[in-house]
């Protein structure tokens, strides 16, 4: 092959392309940038033209030969011409620098490696792994490793990758917009793991900005801001035998209980400068101590990577980042494998209502209202100073559809948690008249938020059907947990923010107080079982001034104790599945500091270790009673005894499982009074043994028995009680939860 270069003559007129070039906004890099056939001297020849800032001099490398480019007008353009036919795809670009000298592929001589047909989906906002098209992902094109960029910014000028490989500079790497969809792509071989990276995108008004990547699946840890390109995660696939234990562990008849998790303060190292615990500390320690409290999953407070610790992870920034702060992807992914490896189900908190305003993410992400509505009354969250997404654009739908299943495909999670569901249903959420939308029917209703809620968790349940989608959402919008076909909103179960606001209100109550406020533990049954609930004490319950749950109970410290112990009894008892906040356990005395560790030295003293072993027989008595879980549901799960008590501030109840003999009648009482030889009605005659009593010596209690066999057996009478043709004569301990379990007739 021959060269056929010769100096540039006056003909080669460029200089409008380096002017642009040289700013950094470059629009159709590969109309120019390249190998492309022009005219010279009456015949056609191939140019290859390559721009490379501090470049001194660049050869081509072709077939084994090298051919000098000839530098354009002192500027940073190279050009150099070969007779045709040339072979695009088989060059390469020898450049020497001031001080270096290296070889690498020409990037404008690769095809787009773009997908057409998900692009079209990504459009439509049905994309359901954008993850595997979008971001920074390591491939082969053309027989070369390197990385596919690709990013959507459909009202940018130009875009460039920039990065630690590039020396930051927006005008060497431009990337080629397909119109059709919005989306940017180039191709960059040589790359390796861990070099860091942003994009550069000119506005439409000529300023440049830079941004991190939407689909990082790494991130720096603030005060960085750079993605990090990341080797594609591979996850064990789980055995046919976990498929099991999972499908049995998140279904809606199974014992659910949550342990809900800040992984920077549940335990840190103070003799190593109070730092956190690694991912795979976490996985040694957390995952083995939650299995030893018998929870069933685990449920971690947002990991996506977020700048701020004061959010909790709940103003994230790389939806698609385990955050680095307990260490790498490879580290979350062995956590997730241990959960896995031990039979935890492991949650995550996802956070899909709205975004942080940091410069480098997603507001204004090509200098317009991208991903956020433009109209502030839609776009801004006036309780978090956040950005609210665009829901009506199919692209948002497909972003964060592609993102729920990214964390239950990719790291095999058994399921998400879905923040502030409320604040994405309703358009006047936390805003007053004026300030605020009616949608096109001139209702309150986020149409678009609603359809992108309902394709997620149809999507999720599709394609991994045994998972569970909960929803924090604290309206009585109907049908949160019906399927999408019937109109629901398609969720597994729903937090039951109702019992939460009412039984926290009465134990914050003086006994002597309490029986005018009766209804506030009865009332949750109105409705009980409308949804398939989740009954939460969460972190929100312990910050914010709240106290810890201790302090929030009456009386003296060991009143205050009987109390917590009486009030996890009848959570465990009453119908829904159930959460608890990390160090609810140990009942701490503060309210929670997510820059301390959980005060382990707690568990010195007999009445903290009195709730430990409380929550541990809690855990252990509902795994093993399937009156207390396999119905929880319907009301044949359920049937009062006494709801009426107010007097005493006693309840009584039973619950059923699946077969009418799988019975458990649980006494809850709420004075330091002792009640003697207390008649209750129960459904069925025969033999019940006090299972759980929170008054129990071992317990911390005052040791009151409800009975006085060893076994703490006894046996109904037929005489009438409480309208059941049976009843028990028992003893009421002080402050106290009581379950009977019906042995045998």
């Amino acid at each position: 092959m021959n060269s056929v270069n010769k100096k540039l003559g006056s003909i080669d007129d460029y200089s409008d392309q380096v002017s642009a070039l040289s700013a950094g906004h470059f629009s159709d890099p590969f109309s120019f940038l390249g190998s492309h056939e022009e005219r010279f001297e009456e015949h056609t020849v191939t140019a290859v033209r390559v721009y490379i800032p501090s470049a001194t001099s660049i050869e081509v490398l072709h077939k084994g030969v090298k051919t000098k480019m000839t530098q354009y007008s002192n500027s940073n353009l190279f050009v150099a011409r070969f007779e045709a036919p040339f072979d695009k795809s088989g060059y390469r670009l020898k450049v020497k620098f001031s001080n270096t000298e290296v070889i690498f592929d020409d990037v404008y001589r690769f095809n787009s490696a773009l997908d057409e047909h998900a692009m079209y989906l990504f459009n439509e906002g049905t994309l359901e792994h954008g993850y595997k098209h979008f971001g920074a992902r390591f491939i082969v094109n053309q027989g070369v490793r390197g990385v596919q960029f690709s990013i959507w910014a459909p009202n940018a000028k130009s875009v460039s990758v920039i990065g630690d490989f590039n020396f930051w500079q927006p005008n060497q790497h431009f990337m080629r917009l397909h119109p059709a969809s919005g989306v940017w792509d180039l191709f960059v071989p040589g790359l390796t793991p861990d070099q860091c990276y942003k994009f550069a995108i000119t506005t439409l008004d000529g300023c440049v900005i830079e941004k991190a990547d939407p689909y990082a699946q790494k991130m720096q840890q603030a005060p960085g801001t750079a993605s990090i390109l990341q080797e594609n995660v591979e996850v064990a696939e789980l055995s046919a035998e976990q498929i099991s234990v999972r499908l049995a562990r998140n279904s809606i008849d199974a014992p659910v209980s949550i342990y809900e998790v800040h992984l920077g303060s549940w335990k840190r190292r103070p003799d190593e400068g109070n730092r956190y615990l690694t991912y795979r500390e976490l996985a040694d320690d957390l995952v083995s101590y939650v299995k030893e409290l018998g929870f069933s999953h685990i449920q971690l407070m947002p990991i996506s990577e977020y700048p701020f610790d004061g959010s909790w992870g709940y103003q994230p920034v790389g939806l698609f980042s385990p955050t680095s702060r307990f260490g790498s992807v490879d580290d979350f992914k062995y956590f997730s494998q241990k959960c896995h490896e031990q039979g935890v189900g492991l949650l995550l908190d996802w956070v899909p209502g709205h975004f942080p305003t940091d410069p480098h993410g997603l507001q204004k992400f090509d200098g317009t209202h991208l991903y956020e509505h433009a109209d502030k009354r839609q776009g801004f969250h006036p309780d978090w100073n956040t950005c609210v997404f665009n829901y009506d654009r199919p692209e948002i739908k497909s972003y964060l559809l592609s993102n729920a299943n990214y964390w239950l495909s990719e790291y095999k999670l058994d399921g998400l948690r879905v923040d502030a569901v409320a604040s994405m249903l309703y358009l006047d959420y936390s805003r007053s008249a004026g300030e605020w939308v009616a949608n096109q029917y001139g209702g309150r209703e986020n149409i678009g938020a609603i359809d992108c809620l309902q394709s997620s968790n149809a999507a999720c349940y599709k394609n991994s059907p045994h998972v569970m989608m909960v929803a924090e959402e604290s309206t009585a919008w109907p049908g949160v947990t019906q399927s999408v076909e019937q109109g629901g909103l398609g969720f597994g179960f729903k937090w039951n923010m109702g019992w939460m606001n009412d039984s926290l209100g009465y134990m914050q109550r003086d006994p002597v107080h309490r029986k005018y406020h009766h209804h506030e533990m009865t009332f949750s049954m109105a409705y009980a079982f409308s949804e398939n609930y989740i009954l939460p004490l969460s972190h929100d319950e312990v910050v914010h001034g709240k106290g810890s749950l201790l302090c929030k109970m009456p009386g003296d410290d060991w009143q205050k104790f009987a109390n917590l112990r009486a009030y996890y009894g009848f959570m465990y008892a009453h119908p829904g599945k159930k959460l608890l906040f990390m160090g609810s356990e140990i009942a701490p005395r503060t309210e929670w500091d997510h820059n301390q560790s959980l005060d382990w030295s707690l568990l010195q003293s007999e009445a903290h270790q009195g709730i430990y072993r409380t929550v541990k027989s809690l855990n252990g008595i509902y795994k093993n009673t399937p009156a207390l879980y396999e119905v929880d549901s319907s009301p044949a799960g359920f049937q009062w005894i006494d709801c009426d008590n107010a007097g005493q501030s006693i309840l009584s109840f039973a619950r059923f499982g699946k077969h009418y003999s799988d019975l458990t009648v649980v006494v809850s009482h709420f004075t330091p009074q002792v009640f003697h030889h207390f008649k209750l009605g129960v459904p069925k005659g025969g033999v019940y043994q006090v299972v759980f009593n929170s008054d129990d010596e071992d317990l911390f209690g005052s040791g009151v028995k409800v009975v006085a066999h060893q076994q703490q057996l006894l046996e109904s009478k037929p005489t009438a009680s409480h309208g059941f043709e049976q009843s028990v004569e028992i003893t009421i301990p002080p402050l106290c939860t009581v379950y009977l379990k019906y042995i045998s007739a």
